[in-house]
């Protein structure tokens, strides 16, 4: 008897399992398709002004003039004048970088670490977030008027302290010139990125290191600093990157006198060289990859470093 019912049963539930809706692959179960709909504008901005741009830059650096498929637009990458505005870039980011890294850590350290009122971290703070922002003509303009031959600074030293800095060397048209704007915006962004790291070394680290009778100095050679230095490096990358993408400000205060790699493709793409889009892509093509590897050594180091902050 007992059998029969069970072979009912199952006779019974065969049909309302047949007629059952199949279940969902497993990678979309418990997704939530109305949650994409607040990053949907982020995604679509994004899909358009730099996936689908990027693509076509990377397919164009391989087309020739006749649509046909070349290596010549990579290869003329290394021409003597190409490779001449590739290195001033690097070494303006590089000099960039490092001096916006090294002024920036000493400002969140002595706002963060040092006994100042709390009033001039938020202080600082605040103006680093909008200054990081600040570049393009304005910037240029500002730095005309401070530091040109006829700006403020430079009268000043000039009349008052009888100190000529252009009769000196210094030129604001010049590689150092363009060096000390963009460090106008890399101190304030080295700021913002590393005062969450110094945020994140704990007092018990030092006050254990007083206890064991180890001074400031030793403190940050042996802890502080090997803690920071993965923080630090990611940071320099990231500001070289931050600088070899700029051409607003360079373009603004420099014009044409200065041939880093932004303006050279700015003028490639307008036809003012040899009017070779290919060329062009290829240029850009070549920024795409020094800045996506700057970019992927600040994500390595940056996550690794994290493991020390937590």
């Amino acid at each position: 008897m007992s059998s029969n019912t069970d072979t009912l049963v199952s006779n019974s539930a065969a049909p309302a399992s047949a007629g059952a809706a199949p279940s969902r692959p497993r990678f979309l179960s418990g997704v939530r398709w109305g949650d994409y709909l607040g990053v949907a504008p982020f995604l679509i901005f994004a899909a358009l002004f730099l996936i689908v741009p990027t693509l076509y830059l990377v397919v164009g650096a391989f087309v020739a003039k006749d649509g046909s498929f070349t290596l010549q637009n990579i290869v003329d990458l290394g021409t003597p004048q190409i490779v001449s505005s590739f290195w001033i870039s690097i070494r303006i980011s590089a000099a960039s970088a490092v001096l916006g890294s090294v002024f920036g850590l000493l400002i969140a350290l002595a706002i963060i670490r040092g006994k100042l009122p709390p009033a001039i971290r938020s202080t600082v703070m605040t103006f680093s977030g909008v200054a990081s922002n600040f570049a393009g003509i304005p910037l240029a303009f500002a730095f005309l008027s401070t530091l040109g031959r006829l700006g403020l600074v430079t009268v000043i030293l000039k009349t008052v302290f009888g100190f000529d800095m252009y009769r000196a060397g210094f030129n604001i048209l010049s590689f150092w010139g363009l060096t000390v704007t963009y460090c106008y915006f890399q101190i304030p962004l080295m700021i913002l990125i590393i005062a969450p790291a110094i945020d994140g070394l704990k007092k018990e680290w030092n006050e254990a290191a007083a206890t064991l009778g180890a001074s400031p100095w030793q403190f940050w050679r042996y802890i502080g600093m090997p803690i920071l230095w993965p923080n630090l490096l990611g940071t320099i990358s990231l500001l070289f990157a931050n600088a070899f993408g700029a051409i607003a400000t360079a373009y603004a205060l420099t014009g044409s006198s200065l041939n880093i790699v932004p303006i050279v493709l700015y003028a490639q793409i307008r036809g003012d060289v040899l009017n070779n889009p290919g060329l062009g892509a290829a240029l850009a093509l070549g920024m795409i990859v020094i800045s996506a590897v700057t970019n992927v050594i600040y994500l390595v180091i940056r996550t690794r470093a994290e493991r020390w902050l937590k």
